[in-house]
């Protein structure tokens, strides 16, 4: 019996997505990763917390720390005209188009590489047509289904951000991550050891109110 997928949530808003993405391209080779678009902004609103682009002292460290990951991988990386910008539209596209590594790969290179806006329908139709798809398709009532499905069963795993990278129930959250999460999936135990144990049961001190 074979193992069952890995799940990779992510949302064409988060640039750390883009970087990442390659990274779970290569990891297809391997394993098998199912990637689950989600709506970050969803997620948030369950865990009570802000974006990082939300918090305006965080908001340009973060760009230009995306833009420097970056260029430190070799990746072209051109942020699209504003952000953060609604990615409904760009997340529907990709269910629509079966949420295929191709079409998360054109997406993806149409808002981060080539910064081009993903914020509507009408800025994302001539990417629609490439990809094979009407204009109907942002509107189609399965796909928005489908989109706040996938989210709620997100949400539902304990999900805290995106991209986030899910092996079993343990979540690895950020292109960061990606290496632990590697290193996890090659060796189980390393997540078993007495001090692993520890920090999943390490009591809270204080917490502010």
């Amino acid at each position: 019996m074979s193992a069952p997928p890995l799940r990779w949530y992510f949302d064409f808003i988060s640039p750390f997505a883009y970087l990442q993405w390659p990274k779970v391209r290569a990891l297809m080779r391997t394993d098998p990763v199912l990637p689950v678009p989600v709506v970050f902004g969803a997620v948030l609103d369950a865990v009570g917390q802000k974006g990082p682009a939300e918090i305006p002292c965080k908001r340009v460290f973060t760009y230009r720390h995306a833009l420097w990951r970056a260029r430190q991988q070799d990746i072209a990386l051109r942020f699209p005209p504003a952000h953060p910008f609604n990615p409904l539209a760009a997340l529907r596209l990709c269910i629509a188009a079966g949420s295929t590594p191709d079409a998360i790969d054109a997406i993806f290179d149409w808002i981060w590489a080539r910064g081009e806006a993903g914020d509507s329908g009408a800025a994302l139709e001539p990417l629609a047509a490439r990809l094979g798809l009407a204009a109907s398709a942002f509107a189609d009532e399965t796909v928005k289904a489908a989109l706040r499905a996938n989210t709620e069963a997100a949400i539902a795993a304990g999900l805290f951000g995106v991209p986030t990278l899910a092996i079993g129930d343990a979540l690895f959250w950020g292109d960061d991550a990606h290496d632990l999460a590697v290193a996890v999936l090659r060796d189980p135990a390393l997540l078993d050891d007495p001090e692993m144990r520890r920090l999943a049961t390490l009591p809270e001190a204080a917490r502010r109110r």
